[in-house]
């Protein structure tokens, strides 16, 4: 068992957990606003969506991981498109305005599935899985098993964790998350996500040979 490689992709799936959990977007919008409205609880349940979204992907992705991992062109094209993709995020993240929530009547037991019904309308759950967490796992499926499966579930528990720590900061305190800090974490965010976009990029440029 390599757990040097097991221990690095725990890393990146922490880091990325984390990006993707702090960065605006539908579902964050959501569990923002499922907090406000119907209290930490509801915004917690709307959190753990990703179970649910994602696990699918994750699967997936799961299965195709030793076939990419043998086919050096399929994984340049896909580490070059999430090079650009995770490049265009974390450039976006300097200029996202924090989310904010709107009131509501609805129904706090709708909570959960409203959060399912967000992410699974949202492409970039598609897109993050088949141009970075399936090459990420692709790559170090055929050198060790566990590594993909241990990527996973990082990712999954951080991007929850973080979803629900911010459900508790605008519940619990709203003037402990100003808009100012928001923006210094996005500003951070978006310089994770260029470093990643960096390491792709090194990856395409390392399967080059290979490919031509």
């Amino acid at each position: 068992m390599d757990t040097d490689l097991i221990a690095s992709l725990a890393a990146v799936g922490v880091a990325l957990g984390i990006v993707e959990g702090i960065k605006p977007g539908p579902l964050l919008t959501m569990v923002i606003r499922e907090s406000l409205t119907k209290g930490l609880k509801a915004g917690m349940w709307t959190a753990a969506a990703p179970i649910f979204t994602d696990g699918p992907m994750i699967i997936a992705t799961l299965l195709v991981a030793g076939w990419m991992a043998s086919q050096p062109m399929v994984l340049f094209i896909i580490s070059l498109l999430g090079a650009v993709f995770l490049t265009k995020m974390g450039v976006d993240c300097f200029g996202l305005e924090p989310p904010s929530a709107e009131l509501g009547d609805d129904d706090a037991s709708g909570s959960f599935k409203r959060g399912i019904l967000t992410n699974l309308l949202n492409p970039n759950v598609y897109m993050f899985w088949v141009l970075i967490g399936g090459p990420l796992m692709a790559s170090a499926a055929e050198e060790e098993p566990f590594a993909p499966i241990t990527f996973a579930l990082c990712f999954l528990i951080s991007i929850i964790l973080v979803k629900s720590a911010i459900a508790w900061l605008f519940v619990g305190a709203g003037d402990r998350l100003s808009t100012r800090g928001y923006r210094i974490a996005l500003s951070i965010c978006g310089l994770a996500m260029l470093a990643f976009a960096a390491g792709f990029a090194y990856q395409a440029y390392g399967l080059y040979p290979e490919v031509f």
